[in-house]
């Protein structure tokens, strides 16, 4: 690409060129995209919140100090010191103060938990022992790394032409739109990929957007917890390890301040909604039945950011909803899991019949075995939950199809729990969003030592990809249905029963494709990707790369990606829906890019990803 050929003083003029043109657009733009006005008391200018006294009282240890990749240094966390701590001067408070709000249920100093301290446990190694070569790469990595980075190159000069500082780009019709609270949520969400890819000058030229952004700065009355605490806290955080920028820390703090208000509730579990006036007020109350994954999916971002900051605020809350799953897990009717819809506001898990891994659960199983990694084991609780989990999962909810090779691989259902001890029923429905399970099961089975559990990851990641490769676009659908073998280890292909109980349009052994959407989903390249570098098998890059080719002949436009409406249709036919999700950049494209990286890229040893495929710097070995 051209920008890598320039030298080094066209470089530095082309970032001043880009932070100017940033701000410019940042605060010209930006009370015309918001007129109205914000729901937050304007012109609260305080001292440093307490966050940042705590970081003055404790400055992080060493294992809690990130290095940044590709060069082994270490990031100094304290105030004015180190790599990245020039950029401190681009912070600007934001309009409203989170930290000076009275709290109606405060948590005393001397109640709260703290994130285990002292040399880690020995978890076991993760990435495969790959061969020296593997460390350089051959033409044929070169060229797909550098299509992968093309594509994203493209769609982040859209964003920021088209869409910026709104959350979405428009693809098709070359708009903006806000999702998220109208935070910029792309560039929050990419910043890592940015990073990551090399994109130095463009990452750099974003610093004084980070810096000024205003978390009162909203037409929102509230926000989602989950979503805001995924992509911007863990995006910012993640920024922050690799490179260390001071000002992306202080932006991931103020931000921490404000979701840390949604657990001031009786309970100290917080609601599904972050409702402004109602903390304000000090009437929030955790949901009587709310996703699971919600509350139970914030440990990762609040764990790292008691460890970065040294305030142990944000770890006693996520740490409260631990020993309520801790608690909950053999009382609830599938013993072993949660169910889909939890009563967090009474702390009961016992009444709801049923229970997915996919949509509105997957990440309360996902963050189990990645808490252990990034606590360094020293919390036994996250290990001994997975076990228990996966064993109820794999025992109820896995399933092989019936499909006419015959292939040997699994997929997912949701599970209905009869009345009365009826039994339990599976639901042979499988979804996008759960083939980030192959990479879950990949993960716990590696950290904890479970061979089986390796085995069952391939299959599930090997189901994944032939449901791509069975569709007309080379992608499967959002939602769709298999006919399930009445046994794991034997499975004849049955042409009547697909024909009596299938859809006939579809490929064979797929019953329907209920919701046939391509959203730019990344979960079954994520499962690939962790299955190479966990195997080393060169087959899971060769699937890599169909699927990425496979999507940018149905989802490439003119400008940008979109998502697609029909994945059953021929590539030709696509309808694009004009819609790019900040995933696409944030997860999707960095998945893409690492599997055809060096293995020490982002080492599956030294980082956890976030469920927004966020790393974050895991305790010295």
């Amino acid at each position: 690409m051209v920008i890598w050929k320039r030298g080094p003083g066209s470089r530095r003029l082309t970032s001043l060129f880009w932070s100017a043109v940033i701000v410019f657009l940042f605060f010209h733009y930006r009370s015309a995209i918001y007129p109205v006005p914000s729901p937050f008391s304007p012109g609260s200018v305080v001292e440093s919140p307490p966050s940042e006294r705590w970081r003055q009282q404790q400055p992080p240890s060493k294992d809690q100090q990130p290095s940044v990749v590709g060069t082994g240094t270490e990031t100094d966390t304290s105030s004015g010191s180190g790599p990245g701590a020039d950029s401190a001067k681009l912070f600007v408070k934001s309009g409203y103060d989170w930290s000076k709000l009275p709290r109606q249920y405060p948590i005393p100093e001397s109640e709260m938990r703290r994130p285990p301290s002292g040399p880690p446990e020995p978890l076991q190694r993760v990435q495969f022992n790959f061969a020296r070569s593997a460390f350089t790469l051959d033409v044929k990595q070169h060229a797909q790394r550098d299509a992968v980075k093309t594509a994203f190159k493209r769609c982040w000069d859209a964003y920021m032409k088209h869409a910026f500082p709104r959350d979405e780009l428009m693809p098709v019709s070359l708009d903006g739109k806000d999702t998220f609270g109208g935070w910029s949520a792309t560039m929050v969400d990419a910043l890592d990929t940015l990073y990551i890819m090399g994109f130095k000058e463009e990452f750099k030229a974003t610093l004084p957007a980070i810096g000024a952004l205003d978390w009162a700065d909203t037409t929102l009355t509230s926000i989602n917890t989950f979503e805001t605490t995924i992509r911007y806290l863990g995006g910012l955080l993640s920024a922050y390890d690799l490179s260390g920028e001071k000002v992306i820390l202080l932006k991931a703090i103020e931000l921490g301040e404000l979701l840390y208000t949604a657990f001031d509730t009786p309970n100290h579990f917080p609601p599904f909604w972050l409702d402004f006036s109602d903390a304000k007020a000090g009437r929030q109350k955790a949901g009587k039945s709310d996703p699971s994954a919600s509350p139970c999916s914030l440990s990762l971002e609040f764990t790292r950011l008691s460890q970065l900051s040294g305030d142990p605020k944000y770890y006693d809350v996520i740490d409260r909803v631990k020993r309520f799953l801790e608690r909950s897990q053999n009382t609830t009717r599938l013993p072993g899991m949660w169910p889909t819809f939890i009563d967090f506001q009474n702390e009961l898990a016992d009444k709801s019949p049923d229970f997915t891994l996919g949509a509105q659960a997957d990440s309360l199983y996902e963050y189990l075995p990645k808490m252990s990694a990034l606590l360094g084991g020293r919390d036994p609780a996250y290990e001994k939950m997975y076990h228990s989990a996966m064993a109820t999962a794999e025992k109820h909810m896995l399933f092989r199809p019936m499909l006419p090779k015959g292939d040997d691989v699994l997929f997912v259902g949701d599970v209905h729990v009869r009345p009365n001890e009826q039994g339990v029923e599976l639901l042979p429905d499988s979804q996008h969003l759960t083939c980030f399970a192959g990479g879950m099961f990949g993960l716990g089975g590696k950290l904890f030592g479970i061979r089986d559990q390796l085995v069952t990851a391939e299959k599930l990641a090997r189901g994944c990809a032939l449901a791509y490769a069975a569709f007309p676009t080379g992608i499967m659908p959002e939602v769709f249905g298999l006919l399930p073998c009445s046994s794991r280890d034997v499975c004849e292909w049955d042409e009547a029963r697909w024909e009596k109980e299938g859809e006939t349009r579809l490929p064979k052994g797929f019953k329907h494709a209920r919701d046939p959407r391509y959203l730019l989903r990344p979960e079954a390249i994520e499962s690939i990707f962790l299955m190479y570098r966990m195997t080393g098998k060169p087959e899971y890059q060769d699937m890599a790369w169909r699927m990425f080719l496979a999507i940018q002949a149905a989802t490439s436009g003119d400008t940008a990606n979109s998502a697609i409406k029909d994945v059953t249709v021929g590539p030709k036919e696509v309808t694009k829906l004009d819609q790019m999700e900040s995933f696409w950049m944030a997860e999707t494209l960095k998945y893409f890019y690492l599997i055809f990286s060096p293995p020490d890229v982002i080492s599956l040893d030294e980082w956890v990803f976030n469920t927004e495929a966020h790393p974050l710097k895991r305790p010295d070995r």
